[in-house]
């Protein structure tokens, strides 16, 4: 396992109460169910099941160091120390 650090935003860091966070786990889904644990609130915010965690809603955006976790390996995708996760809900304005 690995430590990484978890950046909240928006109505995410809002229901944490907290704007970062550090996780261990090997795989982005590790973290992400850990967090869920932390935070239940978190949960239906990120999960499109939250009783499965098994697949994003698909509003939100995780990035792994800046890169969208859709583009490599999703949920499945491999961590190492100092990885750095944001997770971002959609944001709009004018």
């Amino acid at each position: 396992m690995v430590d990484v650090k978890v950046k909240l935003f928006a109505n995410l860091r809002e229901y944490a109460g907290v704007s970062e966070v550090t996780i261990s786990g090997d795989i982005v889904s590790d973290i992400l169910n850990s967090l869920g644990q932390q935070y239940p609130q978190l949960k239906e915010l990120i999960f499109e099941n939250p009783e499965y965690e098994d697949e994003l809603q698909g509003y939100i955006n995780v990035l792994l160091n800046g890169e969208n976790i859709q583009h490599l390996e999703g949920l499945s995708t491999q961590l190492k120390d100092y990885d750095e996760i944001a997770i971002l809900p959609p944001v709009s304005g004018g």
